[in-house]
């Protein structure tokens, strides 16, 4: 379980006091999956940053600037260097600082969760996609991808069969990196998600959704502009 303890009220001493500080920055948008993994380990690694929230329909020119492909989330490092990747911001949080040990596998069980998470990223993600947003994509039939990526959840009520969590009995970096999107899939039709035969992957699911680190993540900001004071994450 996750601390509520955070380190972010000295900060704020130090930004009230006028101190410099040199700490990463993170584009994000609070329901986008992606930025949801990043923030879940920035939180899981104690570490802090300067969160900027997105409007996605009109994104700040820093943003473009640090990154032309101008999709959250984004993190600069205090030197200047730009990760724009989501598993990438996960692992660099991480190998800083793991005091909840989500990266403490075995060498078989790290291969086992960066394959899982690649297999969310690709084919589940490319399935949700079209479920969620058919008319994105020339009306294709919503319900065809909805049954294709539930293939795949099928899997991991199977992975969930002795252990409460994906990779044992605690969070790990995969069930933080998963979780936000099959999240994102049982909003789409709540009704028909808590309808199908994964009792299991219901109560993952559940789990990390009124877990604190949840909700330390979901956290309500406004919109960032160029020139206000920094918003201090997590806070």
């Amino acid at each position: 379980m996750l601390s509520r303890k955070t380190p972010t009220a000295h900060f704020v001493q130090l930004i009230e006091e006028g101190a410099a500080l040199s700490i990463p920055v993170l584009y994000s948008f609070r329901r986008c999956p992606y930025a949801m993994r990043a923030r879940s380990a920035l939180v899981a690694s104690g570490l802090v940053c300067e969160l900027r929230e997105v409007v996605l329909r009109d994104k700040p020119q820093a943003l473009l600037d640090a990154s032309p492909k101008a999709t959250v989330p984004v993190l600069i490092e205090p030197g200047g260097a730009v990760i724009e990747q989501s598993l990438d911001i996960m692992l660099w949080a991480l190998r800083q600082n793991d005091p909840h040990a989500w990266l403490a596998l075995d060498p078989d069980g790290v291969s086992a969760a960066m394959d899982l998470i690649a297999q969310c990223d690709g084919q589940f993600k490319h399935h949700l996609d079209r479920y969620k947003y058919p008319q994105r994509y020339d009306d294709v039939d919503g319900r065809a991808h909805r049954d294709d990526a539930a293939s795949w959840l099928f899997q991991l009520e199977s992975q969930l069969a002795t252990t409460p969590f994906l990779f044992g009995d605690r969070l790990t970096v995969a069930d933080a990196a998963i979780a936000p999107f099959v999240r994102q899939f049982a909003h789409t039709d709540r009704d028909w998600f808590e309808s199908q035969p994964w009792p299991r992957l219901q109560a993952w699911l559940q789990r990390w959704a009124q877990s604190p680190l949840f909700e330390r993540i979901m956290g309500k900001y406004p919109p960032w502009v160029a020139g206000q004071a920094p918003v201090l994450f997590p806070g």
